[in-house]
């Protein structure tokens, strides 16, 4: 068991919290706010699409050892993030 990973998964899943659910986009850097039409969804995509399942797939790798866990991790990372950054640039962006 990886502690380690299992407080950045708990972390994850708690920003997911705070982005989703509360709605506090000031957690999500990077972004020009004055582009994005819908900021409400833009914290329910970002924290239900990127945050939440990243956090889940963090606290399942803690707790399981396999082989390539950590290229399969950045490989997931990098998947997700893709998607949400496609989904917020064709949906969200003026």
């Amino acid at each position: 068991m990886d502690y380690g990973l299992l407080v950045i998964g708990l972390a994850l899943v708690l920003v997911s919290y705070l982005v989703g659910v509360k709605k506090q986009t000031w957690l999500l850097a990077g972004f020009n706010e004055k582009m994005i039409k819908n900021k409400s969804l833009l914290g329910t995509v970002t924290g239900f699409l990127f945050f939440l399942p990243l956090g889940l797939i963090v606290i399942i790798n803690s707790l399981i050892d396999y082989p390539y866990e950590g290229t399969i991790l950045v490989v997931v990372m990098l998947t997700l993030l893709t998607g949400v950054y496609v989904f917020i640039n064709r949906r969200l962006m003026d």
